[in-house]
């Protein structure tokens, strides 16, 4: 598995909210690997500022591939993007 930590760009609201439909489509096709998915959000949590995933691929190049198809990668709205391994232990 690997967690997933996507900073959005300052001021990219707009193109997350315009690619939104079509980032959560694109998850539900694969949501088999989805372990976890979900925004991150601002401290008064009316915005949203990045996302965060753990998702179970078997190999780094399977999981580069799956997020550079991402409609959010596509649209180019991310600052960063942190990639660890990560091992759930709980629940």
């Amino acid at each position: 598995m690997f967690a997933v930590h996507c900073k959005d760009k300052p001021g990219h609201l707009q193109v997350r909210l315009d690619n939104r439909a079509a980032h959560l489509e694109f998850i539900k096709a694969h949501i088999d690997k989805v372990v976890l998915a979900g925004p991150l959000q601002t401290e008064d949590r009316q915005g949203m500022v990045g996302s965060l995933l753990v998702i179970d691929f078997p190999d780094r190049a399977s999981l580069d591939a799956f997020l550079a198809a991402d409609p959010y990668a596509k649209a180019g709205l991310f600052e960063s993007v942190t990639i660890t391994p990560f091992k759930k232990v709980f629940p």
